[in-house]
């Protein structure tokens, strides 16, 4: 989900193009987003990845499977296209247009570089439910009945 539709409701393309570069992830990685806080440090399935791929260690981002079957820029591409896709800004994230001639451009160089991912880290996080940051009370209801009648 984007950032901007996840706190304000905004819709427009580049929600779209938010959620194609979460799936790019997906498949390259082979780990799914929902619920990824479960299995990894990180908040978000773009946030672990992110933090390999800073570290030089973007290869670790790409499933077996994944590796067996495509050519490792190839892999790489996707990775880096899928970053530029989630970027915190709508502004600053590719058409769709521009995403397609990415991955069918034979220039891994050519890519514009990316920044940060949206939700890679717990800055704008939601509390997750079982979590000792959840508030102790979620609600105070201060209706009273004054009048009870029997039935």
């Amino acid at each position: 989900m984007s950032p901007e539709y996840a706190r304000y409701g905004h819709f427009s393309e580049k929600l779209d193009v938010f959620s194609f570069g979460v799936l790019l992830l997906e498949i390259v990685s082979g780990k799914r987003n929902a619920a990824f806080y479960r299995f990894e440090h990180s908040p978000t399935l773009a946030g672990w990845a992110w933090e390999l791929w800073t570290e030089g260690r973007g290869m670790e981002v790409i499933d077996a499977s994944v590796r067996e079957t495509c050519p490792p820029d190839e892999a790489l591409k996707c990775i880096h296209v899928g970053f530029l896709c989630v970027q915190e800004a709508p502004a600053d994230r590719p058409t769709m247009a521009s995403v397609i001639r990415m991955l069918q451009s034979n220039e891994a160089t050519s890519l514009p570089p990316s920044k940060e991912p949206a939700f890679s880290t717990n800055r704008n996080s939601i509390p997750v439910v079982g979590s000792s940051q959840l508030p102790a009370v979620f609600s105070n209801n201060g209706v009273t009945i004054s009048l009870p009648e029997g039935r």
